[in-house]
């Protein structure tokens, strides 16, 4: 009987011993599939994220050569850097494309945009309205928004001044892979937007890949809300 008794205890002790094992085992289990699972939705999000992101690269890519300049209220010319008030050969190609847009009287004003950029003494707007006149455009033709520091920021200025002058359409002028993003935020706005990408420089076809795919992240920061 004793003998007996012995067993089972014995028995009871190796099952209560076995018990803690088996339930810390299983809840590894759990975690490892709670791991897994959280790893393969991060990878699903990713991936859908990069592919959102390839595909709108592609519209900028195609939204980058369209030439749609047709009679507007005003031609909207985007900053771009600046030199001790003289523009960089980038906006320089950007005021000569208004310049010339505005000469075929698609539209009666000039709107150069873009604030101090880190110079003290001028703004992007400024610098573009002066260039313009030495270009021989009418003073009171030319609109400066000079306050903005970034794209978003400059048009979010940009269409407080075209409401407050009634003008409800304009053809933007930048550089192609900038012009999709530009038409998106004014188009938000209530405006008819028409793009007309300056003259083509010297950007080797990878780099302007980059720059469609750049745009394609500023665009999609600033559906989320982040004003870039």
């Amino acid at each position: 009987m004793r003998a007996r008794l012995c067993r089972f205890s014995a028995l009871t002790s190796r099952a209560r011993g076995l018990g803690k094992p088996r339930s810390a085992y299983n809840v590894e289990i759990r975690i490892t599939h709670l791991k897994r699972a959280a790893l393969l939705l991060i990878l699903v999000l990713v991936v859908f994220v990069f592919g959102f992101l390839c595909a709108l690269t592609v519209r900028i890519g195609r939204q980058s050569t369209r030439e749609e300049a047709r009679p507007a209220d005003v031609i909207i010319v985007m900053g771009a850097a600046e030199y001790r008030g003289h523009p960089s050969p980038v906006l320089k190609l950007r005021l000569d494309h208004a310049a010339d847009l505005y000469q075929r009287r698609l539209a009666p004003y000039i709107m150069t945009t873009g604030g101090p950029g880190g110079d003290p003494s001028f703004t992007e707007g400024g610098v573009g309205r002066s260039y313009l006149i030495d270009r021989g455009i009418p003073p009171e033709r030319i609109i400066v928004e000079e306050e903005g520091e970034s794209t978003a920021y400059s048009l979010s200025a940009a269409s407080e001044i075209l409401r407050r002058m009634g003008l409800h359409s304009c053809i933007i002028v930048s550089d192609g892979y900038h012009v999709f993003r530009v038409k998106r935020i004014l188009q938000q706005q209530g405006f008819t937007v028409y793009g007309s990408p300056r003259a083509a420089g010297d950007m080797t076809v990878p780099h302007e890949w980059w720059q469609y795919f750049r745009q394609a992240i500023a665009y999609g920061l600033w559906k989320i809300g982040f004003r870039v």
